[in-house]
């Protein structure tokens, strides 16, 4: 079995208010020529198809028009397409029937009562076990492994195995997110049971391997960047599996943006004239996005965007935001509670909460935190129902 792995293109994703069609149509044409050049025969995106859950109808129009000239790149190819969190469970159904016309399989829901739902048998080739995004609360004790279990009786030819899901795992490396992703400490892979031959997570932007022991467990990443803080390269997997039971024999290619996201300087922090010299000395011909991280005393001076506009405007970078950092004072415990914009920015609501109820004497204990969470979830599941 060849697979063509990739997760989370988050389309219609707009970054500091520019929009980001240019290179998201960049990435699809791309991943079409690998599909063309590759030829796999199955082809999986775990999770997160679109940036938000109400995508516009211009990103909803790019992703079918995506679908349908990869299906034209290589006809014979089956895709299987699931939900993410940023997803639409109910949209991800809603087409269901006419997409497989294309051999497109969409999943947006985990369906407890008929696991038949779940499996795409493509003949002579393999299986694969689609599971789309859902909070682990609505996920019934045992659902991989009954999953699985129910696959094995249908493989007895001892064809590949595949099951897809989009979380977070234990020991998976979340760097360059700033959010937490499904419960920072993730799910036990175990959980997930055995009898797969890969499993192609989504939902962590970082392409990795989780370290099972075995070699078959990995994220594919985001194809193009969502933050700056995503500082690494950026592709899709191609994986082939000669039978049931082997070790997946993986390749990464390498996804180019054509505008990508820049970090002046880039590590650390630097004071703003330091971060002024850096933006004066920065290619003219260059496209990236531009992220400064300046270090202040107090507070960043008023008419700083004003002046770093001014150095960009004969540039062809796009300026996106002054990241401002206070400097660390002995015995300022002001710093504790203030918080630059760009400091508040970057805390998750948990942390934002914890703060709160330490400035004003709460105890906010592991009680407190899971309703918190569970509170944030159900909000989240609304709008993905919606």
């Amino acid at each position: 079995m060849k697979i063509l792995h990739t997760s989370d293109w988050h389309l219609g994703h707009t970054l500091y208010n520019y929009d980001r069609t240019e290179e998201q149509m960049a990435m699809l044409e791309q991943i079409t020529s690998i599909v063309a050049e590759e030829k796999p025969e199955v082809f999986l995106l775990c999770g997160d198809v679109y940036h938000n859950a109400q995508p516009s109808a211009a990103a909803q129009t790019m992703f079918t028009e995506a679908l349908v000239n990869i299906h034209n790149a290589n006809p014979s190819m089956t895709m299987v397409i699931t939900a993410g969190n940023h997803d639409s469970a109910t949209r991800h159904e809603i087409f269901r029937t006419p997409w497989k016309a294309l051999k497109v399989h969409t999943i947006g829901t985990l369906n407890k009562d008929n696991l038949d739902e779940h499996i795409i048998e493509i003949p002579g080739v393999g299986f694969v076990a689609a599971v789309p995004y859902a909070y682990e609360r609505n996920i019934p004790d045992g659902f991989f492994p009954q999953l699985l279990d129910a696959v094995a009786e249908r493989n007895t030819a001892g064809l590949p195995v595949v099951m897809t899901a989009h979380t977070t795992v234990m020991g998976c490396d979340t760097t360059g997110h700033d959010f937490v992703a499904g419960g920072i400490e993730g799910i036990d892979v175990k959980s997930l049971g055995e009898g797969y031959d890969y499993l192609a997570l989504g939902h962590i932007h970082h392409e990795q391997f989780v370290h099972t022991g075995k070699h078959n467990v990995r994220y594919s990443g985001t194809p193009i960047a969502v933050s700056f803080d995503e500082a690494y390269a950026h592709s899709v997997s191609i994986v082939e599996i000669d039978a049931h039971n082997a070790t997946p024999v993986v390749r990464k290619i390498d996804i180019d943006n054509p505008r990508p996201l820049v970090t002046l300087p880039t590590t650390g922090f630097a004071s703003l004239d330091e971060v002024k010299e850096l933006v004066k000395d920065f290619p003219a011909d260059s496209r990236a996005y531009l992220r400064l991280n300046v270090e202040i005393d107090d507070f960043l001076p008023a008419d700083a965007r004003a002046e770093i506009e001014v150095l960009v405007k004969d540039k062809s970078c796009r300026f996106c935001i002054i990241n401002a950092k206070r400097k660390a004072k002995e015995n300022d415990k002001s710093a504790e509670t203030t918080l630059t914009v760009e400091e508040l920015k970057s805390e998750s609501p948990i942390d934002i909460a914890s703060r709160y109820a330490k400035a004003t004497g709460v105890t906010f204990g592991d009680d407190l935190k899971q309703l918190f969470e569970q509170v944030l979830q159900a909000i989240e599941e609304e709008e993905r129902n919606n």
